[in-house]
């Protein structure tokens, strides 16, 4: 088991493109923020499960969402025009105020965690689903230089619609409502379309009880 995961995440860090990363600076990512408080909260927090928690979520992830959601290579309705006045230095500065905010937990409910837990660090050989820690750590902290997000404490409403968007588009590549921006090797569409509902559910809630 411990091979196949390590071989996994070997694999996927010999794989994944890089992008060029401009560096951040939080002191003044914090005053670019104003208009992001309402969804995502003042330090990256959001009260409202649907939208993503920020804090913490990783500089350089955070960073590749915001230039593609400018680029429009992930869509998000809410997010349409948000970003086109700002620059890369800007999404930079963001991408660094919001990962140096200490997120807070959301918790996971006890039914679900057995299912979860095994899919998070064992995945499932039967389907070919790969365990989660490989590259989201056991913790769920990710790995920073990878650019692999810490996903610990996040909503797990949000955590769920984000696997379903990616087995959507693993399904469907011309589905609007699936989400394609995980690099030219595919990733999380490759592991999302192996996942049953309660196998994304399980997860989910199991992630968000890391910390």
């Amino acid at each position: 088991m411990m091979k196949f995961v390590s071989g996994f995440a070997f694999a996927i860090t010999l794989l994944v493109t890089p992008f060029a990363m401009a560096a951040g600076d939080a002191t003044a990512g914090q005053n670019k923020t104003a208009a992001c408080a309402a969804c995502h909260g003042a330090d990256g927090n959001s009260p409202i499960a649907i939208y993503p928690k920020l804090a913490g979520l990783g500089e350089k992830y955070l960073l590749k969402q915001l230039q593609d959601i400018k680029s429009g290579e992930r869509k998000i309705p809410e997010m349409t025009g948000q970003l086109d006045a700002l620059s890369d230095q800007d999404l930079a500065d963001i991408a660094a105020f919001y990962n140096a905010q200490n997120r807070q937990l959301s918790g996971a409910k006890e039914v679900k965690l057995e299912l979860g837990e095994k899919i998070y660090r064992g995945g499932n050989i039967e389907t070919g689903v790969a365990a989660c820690i490989g590259c989201h750590s056991p913790s769920g902290n990710g790995n920073g230089p990878a650019g692999y997000p810490a996903l610990g404490g996040q909503f797990s409403d949000y955590i769920a619609k984000q696997l379903r968007a990616f087995r959507t588009a693993a399904h469907d590549p011309e589905d609007p409502a699936g989400r394609s921006n995980d690099g030219e090797i595919e990733v999380m569409r490759g592991v999302a379309a192996r996942m049953t509902d309660q196998e994304i559910d399980a997860v989910a809630n199991y992630i968000a009880g890391l910390k």
